[in-house]
């Protein structure tokens, strides 16, 4: 799988150790800047054909939780199903068909909203965003890497994910 390294992606290497550096509040803060009211995830639980969930080692998240979702913060008047589709192209290239409604709502750390979306490859070529992302691999949900929030194990863990 190639690749791409442009601007983007050197900005990420660059920025990520500075990322990792600050603490939970700083980071906070920061998103922070960018919504002033509350922040909204969604994030796809996107299985292959054999019911495994593709999950990303993300660059800018601590190496003890790297592996997560495909997902994102959603940009103020876009729908959670589309903020998800977006997300899971921008991260890696995927075009995904997002079903809804949602598979698991919460609320997260301090003004934070979560959506889990169940979604299923329709098109494109697993192409990492480099700048976000180090590794992309498909786990069967009964054995997911330990470098995971459990947080996220405990939502993924509560899902009927029988279906694929």
């Amino acid at each position: 799988m190639k690749t791409p390294f442009g601007a983007r992606a050197r900005l990420g290497v660059l920025a990520a150790p500075v990322w990792r550096r600050l603490s939970g509040p700083a980071q906070w803060r920061l998103a922070r800047l960018r919504q002033h009211t509350f922040l909204v995830y969604a994030g796809g639980v996107v299985q292959d054909e054999q019911g495994r969930i593709l999950l990303l080692r993300h660059r800018l998240w601590p190496a003890y939780r790297a592996w997560g979702l495909p997902g994102g913060y959603v940009n103020a008047g876009e729908r959670l199903e589309d903020g998800v589709a977006r997300e899971v192209r921008e991260e890696t290239a995927l075009e995904v068909e997002v079903t809804v409604p949602p598979l698991h709502v919460a609320g997260g750390f301090r003004h934070r909203v979560e959506a889990y979306y169940a979604a299923r490859v329709v098109g494109g070529q697993l192409d990492l965003d480099a700048g976000e992302i180090l590794e992309a691999r498909w786990w069967p949900p009964d054995a997911l890497p330990d470098a995971m929030s459990p947080r996220l194990r405990a939502v993924l863990a509560s899902l009927d994910l029988s279906r694929g």
